[in-house]
């Protein structure tokens, strides 16, 4: 009951149910601790530039063909079966359903940003199938249906019953904002309840063995103002079950949910769960204040970002556990770096910035969307990345298909629901967080119409401009983000429609070291050019990719957009070096003095961006290259 008594003490009145239509990704307006608002993803409309094709793609093809793998590989008929509208037996592992839900969700914010007559019949349609196969009391999992009946809350530390809830209501939610339709979400708010009935002390003791429904529940509560789910995710948060379900050390260790989420101190186990959970905490703590919260959230950010996260914005560095591995352990080509993980950072710093204003947390988000999300999905929009290295001896890295398909849909809300990310709002206040030609049409919090417009060709250039156009004369501050600063540029004054603002963010490619800890980067640079990390691949260079150096690293890089390679990037040049003799002909051991004595001739080096590889020829690639 202590969490219960968290709540009560620091939030006594729930949030109004505002209307559906001026909710954002996640909807902050009455959140006592939300220090901005993220505007609705209808208030934005991108237009060209860098993620126009991609986005364009996603609705044209991403989404399409993954809605048609998930019906061939029966993840829709694991419903159909339930309501005996088609004989056949259930396919995919345990947490299919989530991947339908998923998909969905992706629909909704496509629908947020326009109508899409085809996509909201295909979501209606799966809707009806997903709640024919709901039970009477609420129930609905189809792997722990039928004959799995009996096995329902015993195996909650693998068995995703309540991840796959947490994706149905996501899914609800966002479809809730889009089109004001409640039918999938009264189903999922029926199963909720059902929950809440059958958990607590002395009940049936309940766990997200892989963290997901904490945020849906507190989304839920933010959407519909009832206590009772955000009570709940409290319960899930506090870990008090443990004992109960008798889980193992190893267990807890790979859930990260499986002990109080105060408790923690560092980044371990399961990577995506982890920050999945880290944004379910970071979202009740925007609700109830609690400091033990707070605490606990800047400890363990501190912890990824100076010791667990690759320079992509990826995290989770090893393949066994798709887990986080000890501080500093970050190898390149055995980097796991799931694209979800990628998605959960972005997701949780997401958070952290609307409860602090705090820019580091908006530069973050735009290293892991830029470089480690971006690089999940193929430019034709049909390939996928699980996992995101960054060195490869050219393995096959993406795929159209997986049987754990939980990265396809999730890039796709990803790219879908972008437009929700880039404004927020305070009082007496606009922040601008990321840049793209688009058109804002939205209100300042005193109801005062306001548009801004972004011309830019950002991140090929750092040239922006923001024309301000209120609706009246009005005085309020434009905090515009500073990239890679970490710092929001204050421009308070009296607005008139018209106003302009002219910004020059520096794009000059910079060679990045890391910790001298991480062993494998010893010796080694990367280079990145605004948000973008660059990398070498096979195809573009003079020689065996681990013959090549970077030489005279003073030097100027010569940066040349080719709108012709790959979707449009600009290429950057750089003096390099080759050794004359391939490194894997020396010996394995030699004198410092031999070693340093091979020879090498010039070479030019050509770089791309990281997103960008594996999209010609499956050829080798490295992120970090040796500094001669």
């Amino acid at each position: 009951m202590k969490v219960a008594l968290l709540v009560l003490l620091s939030s006594s009145l729930a949030p109004a149910a505002d209307t559906w239509i001026d909710q954002g990704i996640i909807y902050l307006d009455h959140s006592p601790q939300a220090v901005m608002h993220p505007v609705p993803v209808r208030a934005v409309t991108l237009g060209d530039g860098f993620w126009a094709e991609r986005r364009k793609i996603n609705v044209e093809r991403s989404i399409p063909t993954m809605l048609d793998l998930l019906e061939e590989h029966g993840a829709v008929d694991n419903f159909r079966r339930l309501s005996t509208k088609k004989s056949a037996i259930r396919k995919g592992p345990l947490y299919t359903d989530s991947d339908i839900y998923k998909w969905m969700e992706s629909v909704a914010f496509v629908l947020q940003s326009a109508d899409n007559p085809k996509l909201r019949a295909d979501f209606d349609r799966l809707t009806a199938e997903i709640l024919a196969a709901q039970e009477p009391s609420g129930y609905l999992n189809t792997y722990y249906q039928d004959d799995r009946k009996a096995l329902r809350f015993t195996e909650m530390y693998k068995s995703h019953e309540l991840y796959c809830l947490g994706h149905l209501l996501q899914a609800a939610i966002a479809y809730y904002r889009a089109t004001g339709d409640r039918k999938l979400l009264e189903g999922g708010i029926k199963y909720v309840d059902y929950l809440i009935s059958i958990s607590g002390p002395g009940k049936t003791p309940l766990l997200t063995g892989h963290p997901e429904l904490e945020m849906a529940l507190v989304e839920l509560y933010r959407t519909t103002g009832e206590r009772r789910f955000l009570d709940l995710a409290g319960y899930l948060l506090s870990g008090v079950e443990r004992e109960r379900l008798k889980l193992t050390s190893a267990q807890l260790v790979y859930m990260f949910s499986g002990k109080p989420f105060t408790s923690r101190t560092e980044f371990e186990g399961h990577a995506v769960r982890a920050m999945y959970a880290s944004s379910g905490a970071t979202d009740y703590y925007a609700e109830t204040g609690d400091p033990l919260y707070r605490k606990t959230l800047d400890t363990l950010w501190t912890d990824l970002i100076n010791r667990k996260m690759y320079i992509t914005g990826g995290v989770g560095s090893r393949s066994q556990g798709e887990a986080f591995g000890e501080p500093y352990e970050l190898p390149n080509s055995q980097a796991y770096t799931e694209s979800c993980a990628a998605i959960g950072n972005m997701m949780w710093n997401f958070r952290m910035l609307a409860i602090s204003g705090d820019a580091k947390y908006a530069d973050v988000m735009e290293r892991a969307l830029y470089n480690g999300i971006n690089s999940g999905m193929s430019l034709n929009g049909t390939l996928y990345c699980y996992r995101n290295p960054l060195s490869s001896n050219g393995e096959k890295i993406r795929n159209e298909w997986y049987d754990t398909t939980c990265c396809p849909p999730n890039l796709e809300r990803i790219l879908a629901s972008l437009p929700g990310y880039f404004y927020a709002t305070a009082k007496d206040a606009v922040y601008v967080h990321f840049f793209h030609n688009s058109e804002l049409d939205w209100h300042l919090e005193n109801g005062t119409g306001l548009k801004i417009s972004q011309k830019t060709n950002y991140p090929w250039t750092g040239n922006v401009t923001l024309t301000v156009t209120p609706a009246r004369e009005s005085e309020f501050t434009l905090y515009v983000r500073v990239p890679n600063t970490g710092e929001y540029k204050a421009i308070k004054r009296r607005w008139k429609a018209g106003d302009t603002v002219d910004l020059h963010f520096d794009v000059t490619p910079k060679l990045i070291t890391s910790n001298p800890q991480v062993a494998e980067n010893n010796g080694k640079v990367a280079v990145q050019r605004g948000p973008l990390v660059y990398c070498m691949e096979q195809i573009d260079e003079p020689g065996a990719i681990s013959d090549l150096v970077l030489a005279k690293p003073a030097a100027p890089f010569a940066s040349d957009f080719q709108a012709d390679l790959l979707g449009g990037i600009t290429v950057l040049k750089h003096d390099g070096a080759a050794y004359v003799r391939s490194i894997s002909e020396e010996p394995l051991y030699e004198s410092l003095d031999k070693a340093e004595a091979r020879k090498t001739k010039p070479a030019e080096l050509t770089l791309i961006p990281y997103y960008t590889w594996a999209n010609r020829e499956r050829t080798p690639m490295e992120v970090w290259i040796p500094l001669k």
